[in-house]
């Protein structure tokens, strides 16, 4: 029994990098509360259409559904209306772009049309997750409206497909967490996601002279991110406005200093005792049961980084107790940003390889369907639907998509033909429907498992509809997208290869700049052992910095982690590529583990300057050597040099 783990991870190794992505599945408990989403959206919504006489308008509804539940994630309720919603936005939009484009144009302007929809929507993909959420859903719509025969109007097609949406929307913000029942259940996402950092923090600590450091400080990072969206999501009011969501984001900012100090523990790599995390682990409880902090077991104060472990203890029960708000820390990207990530070299190379692979595929549709190569079969628009999802690079490497792709999609359709040739009609059929929609929340943890759930969903509407059972057309037609996008995917392209990884990784250089030229400017102010605000220490040490100072730090550094952990993850789906794509990110890795090593000593600089003022010897050689590693990274991956680089002072 105990050999087996090491038996998988060892052939995972020996795999070709691709190949060991298509295999490999996240793991952790079932999400109970959206599965229990997932079974009252579709099915229920199909349901009520059948039994008004609207089966056309409940199949699109249903499809926004799914599409919806794909996209529903742990995290807090006011974070999910923009995740939920603005996609499903963009996806009536394309719907109703494609209802009148389609009934309006020949096939060649169609496809025209379509291709600029896809340039459009690629670029968008490349500001973010819920901007690549939303130009998804703005193809899909495109080719459902161009492609679906429904009787109904344009705006009735559309407004069924937000109300799809809106549905599971509603269940998102209306239904309470199972057992999330302590305090006010409305921000039973947001105080999970806050208890989750508190864990985090006391895992670093643990971890603390351990091989798995690295990985427990990573882990820290994607806590607050998640924390910190969850916390910032779209508000009718600019602050807080109940005191449940004022003390939960006083909790979440007491958090940071114990985050910089755990960080500071783990690069000196001195184990520690169990003492040292009791704190941060009393606080994920008090988070989760809604409670006051109580009396917290101090860690030794024998060095720097533990004095200011002990401090942000005492600073996070002060906060604890008093609940009064506090910053977020984010800093938010106005629209020059946002126009540089989509125009610049990431959002042209992307954009690109989505038209072309949505416009071949709907070219290739439109010439079968016309030419009735394979009968005249009235859903084209699956062949580029299907391109859609396999063209986004943020469901894992090319090759593994296809290969995902594919092998759901066989399994779903050979699984769908048994079902519909025992099932009763329709209501059979509506039950796998709902029973597919609760199957979405976990089947999301691997992409061929999302495809067969997907497909037989899909197929449901289909036969629900009026079509005769279509698994063979649907494994030719997904067959087909994944050869059209294997080999655009492939193509030559305008101007360098990699541009996305690398834009992300010029960001997470420049972020990590910004917050080390913040922090050494610092130790120039505080010349000494004296406090920003004039006071001293009784052992002469500095206690603390200015709150603007500490503010601004907090700022850069979240930024610069999060940045951080895009480039990282950005660079490990490409060399998870095929050869011949992967070598066109090459070094990537390298550089963005010396940013990691960069980002982790500024943290440690800073948590010593605030005790003492000044850096040791070890302080300045690691930032001079990690600079200049940093500075032949960027020149052998071709990245822009950033300002000038700040010199360690002492």
């Amino acid at each position: 029994m105990s050999s087996r783990p090491h038996d998988s991870a060892r052939a995972h190794s020996v795999l070709p990098p691709w190949l060991a992505h298509a295999l490999r599945a996240q793991r952790g408990p079932v999400p109970w509360n959206a599965v229990t989403r997932g079974a009252l959206a579709a099915g229920p919504l199909l349901l009520a259409a059948v039994l008004a006489d609207r089966t056309s308008l409940g199949v699109v509804a249903a499809v926004a559904a799914m599409l919806a539940g794909i996209n529903d994630r742990p995290g807090g309720r006011r974070v999910s209306v923009k995740r939920l919603g603005a996609p499903a936005l963009a996806g009536a939009a394309g719907l109703l772009a494609g209802v009148y484009v389609g009934d309006r144009v020949g096939a060649v302007a169609l496809t025209a049309v379509l291709t600029g929809l896809g340039l459009l929507a690629g670029r968008m993909s490349a500001v973010g997750p819920v901007a690549s959420g939303a130009g998804t859903q703005l193809l899909v719509g495109a080719a459902i409206g161009a492609g679906m025969p429904v009787p109904e109007s344009g705006w009735s097609r559309a407004l069924a497909f937000l109300a799809g949406a809106g549905w599971l929307l509603a269940l998102r913000l209306v239904l309470p967490t199972p057992g999330a029942m302590t305090g006010d259940f409305r921000f039973d996402g947001e105080r999970d996601a806050v208890a989750r950092v508190y864990d985090a923090v006391a895992e670093l600590i643990d971890a603390a002279g351990a091989e798995d450091a690295l990985a427990r400080r990573a882990a820290l990072t994607a806590a607050l991110d998640h924390a910190q969206d969850a916390l910032a999501g779209p508000r009718l009011r600019r602050h807080a406005s109940s005191s449940a969501e004022r003390r939960l984001h006083a909790q979440y900012a007491a958090a940071l200093p114990l985050a910089e100090a755990a960080t500071a523990l783990a690069w000196a790599g001195e184990p520690l005792s169990e003492r040292s995390s009791a704190g941060p682990r009393q606080l994920a409880s008090a988070v989760r049961e809604n409670a006051p902090a109580g009396p917290l077991p101090a860690p030794s104060r024998s060095g720097p980084a533990l004095r200011a472990l002990d401090d942000a203890l005492l600073r996070a029960a002060d906060a604890f107790d008093q609940g009064g708000g506090g910053d977020l820390h984010t800093r938010r990207r106005g629209a020059r940003a946002l126009l540089r990530a989509a125009f610049g070299a990431g959002g042209r190379e992307y954009g690109l390889r989505v038209a072309l692979s949505f416009g071949a595929s709907a070219a290739v549709a439109q010439a079968l369907y016309h030419s009735q190569w394979y009968g005249r079969h009235t859903h084209w628009y699956w062949l580029p639907a299907t391109a859609v999802f396999l063209v986004k690079p943020d469901l894992g490497p090319l090759a593994s998509r296809v290969l995902c792709r594919a092998a759901g999609t066989v399994l779903g359709a050979l699984l769908f033909a048994g079902l519909a040739a025992v099932l009763p009609r329709p209501g059979g059929l509506v039950a796998l429907v709902a029973l597919c929609g609760a199957l979405i929340p976990v089947s999301i943890r691997h992409f061929a498992a999302q495809t067969a759930v997907a497909t037989v969903l899909v197929l449901s509407l289909v036969m629900v509809g009026g079509e005769p059972q279509a698994s063979a057309a649907r494994i030719a037609e997904t067959l087909l997208a994944c050869a059209i996008v294997l080999i655009v995917g492939h193509l030559p392209m305008p101007g360098e290869r990699g541009g996305q990884v690398r834009a992300r990784l010029a960001a997470a250089a420049d972020a990590a700049h910004a917050y080390l030229v913040h922090v050494l400017a610092d130790s120039e102010a505080s010349d000494g052992p004296v406090r920003h605000d004039g006071s001293v220490r009784e052992d002469g040490s500095v206690r603390d910095v200015g709150s603007d100072g500490r503010a601004a730090r907090w700022t850069l550094r979240r930024e610069a982690y999060r940045t951080l952990a895009e480039a990282r993850t950005a660079s490990a789906l490409a060399a998870h590529e095929l050869p011949a794509v992967a070598r066109h990110t090459e070094g990537t890795d390298e550089v963005a583990a010396v940013l990691e090593r960069l980002v982790d000593t500024t943290t440690a600089c800073a948590v010593h300057l605030d005790d003492t003022g000044t850096l040791t010897d070890e302080h300045r050689e690691r930032l001079a050597e990690l600079l200049d590693e940093l500075a032949e990274g960027r020149r052998r991956v071709g990245l822009p040099e950033p300002a000038p680089q700040p010199q360690p002072v002492g």
